[in-house]
């Protein structure tokens, strides 16, 4: 049986969520941002309005301004955009118990085996998820409808807002292989880069092109990206409690001011590794490993990455590692612009081994009597809010300007 997967990409989220409670700026270009006074102040989401502006995701404040003077600018409200996401994904399900979250915004439903239920097509239920988002959350979504994931995400992307694209096995050729080779999934600027040099600009010429010389050029991915070409995608709609675990949990954060000496690193490392603990806390992990990436402010960048004595959940620990890090790779008095912090080589609980140490017996007490601090801390968060309590030394991060959103690597993306 053909299969029916749909997309659905819900339009300027951010921006969407936050007009909820400010209509009278619907018609007005707004944008999500950190705060304006900040430095570089990062763009999160924009409205069409905004769009028409050529506002882009990611430019800084300062750049959004020059282009649209009038820009009107809202803080980000992430718990707001979480929930929402919850409750859109809860529509989903209402459908199908195939729905795998690709991110906060997009999600993938399998409605191969319940379309019958709705007496209709494809198009017909994403059709009817548009309307149904729009009237009961005042949402919009665009929706692709499609015989794999991939191009499913292609027809969510290839006409917005509030659109339904039907790519199917007799016409994506005509709609998929003209447009450009970094519109296909994974296809990232550098491997984009590497491909124009052999003349591969559109996602047909790297269809056309032969498979096993693309692998020469970029390896197993080569093989992946010439199947998504031709359509030959396969890869099922999982659900979210069913993905594998996370390879990576990792935050990273941009400074108001930039970080010189030790002091303010350890602030700023010691920031980011808790909220890396609480992740790996959340969702039962411990980390074998931690990576620090470092960039300075004329945007030079290095990572570096060290194996941990024992796996761990705990900010200390993580924090020691990153800061161990930093000392042996940047000079201290180098401003620092940027940090990222992230836990690799990722366990269960169950998985892990301890090896004791018979000089530091109460090395496992102190230990566990820390992991019931930083579990409380946890406990307190989910009821009160993240900002509710944090640890003392952070009391001093003032100077921090925003973080990106946590990042979590998953094996099948």
């Amino acid at each position: 049986m053909e299969r029916t997967i749909l997309h659905c990409d819900l339009n300027s989220f951010f921006a969407s969520v936050e007009l909820l409670d400010y209509p009278q700026l619907r018609e007005q270009p707004v944008a999500v941002c950190g705060s304006p006074e900040a430095r570089h102040g990062i763009i999160l989401a924009k409205n069409e309005a905004a769009k028409a502006y050529h506002i882009q995701t990611a430019e800084t404040v300062w750049q959004a301004r020059k282009k649209c003077p009038q820009l009107v600018l809202l803080p980000p409200h992430h718990d707001k955009y979480r929930a929402y996401s919850k409750r859109v994904n809860a529509i989903y399900e209402q459908y199908t118990d195939l729905v795998e979250p690709f991110s906060i915004d997009e999600s993938w439903l399998d409605v191969t085996g319940s379309l019958h239920l709705f007496g209709t097509d494809g198009k017909g239920l994403a059709d009817e998820l548009r309307r149904r988002l729009k009237e009961e959350l005042g949402l919009s979504i665009s929706v692709g409808v499609s015989f794999n994931k991939v191009f499913a995400k292609l027809g969510s992307d290839y006409k917005k807002p509030d659109a339904t694209t039907v790519i199917t096995r007799e016409n994506f050729q005509e709609i998929v292989w003209p447009l450009p080779v970094t519109d296909l999934l994974f296809v990232g600027r550098a491997a984009a880069r590497l491909l124009e040099q052999y003349g591969v600009r559109t996602i047909g010429d790297l269809a056309r092109f032969d498979p096993e010389a693309l692998v020469g050029i970029l390896g197993r991915q080569g093989a992946k990206l010439s199947a998504y070409a031709r359509g030959e995608e396969d890869s099922p709609v999982i659900p979210a409690g069913q993905q594998p675990p996370p390879k990576s949990v990792g935050n990273g954060m941009t400074f108001r001011e930039n970080l010189v000496g030790l002091e303010q690193v350890r602030i700023g490392l010691e920031l980011l590794s808790d909220q890396v603990a609480m992740r790996l806390r959340k969702e039962q992990l411990l980390c074998s490993g931690v990576q620090v990436t470092i960039r300075d402010a004329n945007f030079k960048t290095i990572t570096r990455q060290k194996t941990l004595p024992l796996p761990t959940d705990l900010s200390r620990e993580i924090t020691q590692a990153a800061l161990e890090l930093v000392q042996a790779s940047w000079k201290l008095s180098v401003p620092i612009r940027m940090l990222t912090v992230t836990g690799q080589n990722l366990v269960t609980p169950g998985e892990s081994w301890e090896q004791m140490d018979l000089f530091a017996p109460e090395q496992s007490p102190k230990r566990e009597k820390l992991k019931r601090l930083e579990q409380a801390m946890d406990g307190i968060r989910s009821k009160y809010g993240q900002d509710a309590i944090s640890l003392a030394t952070l009391s001093k991060k003032g100077g921090l300007l925003e973080a990106q959103p946590d990042h979590i690597s998953f094996k099948d993306h």
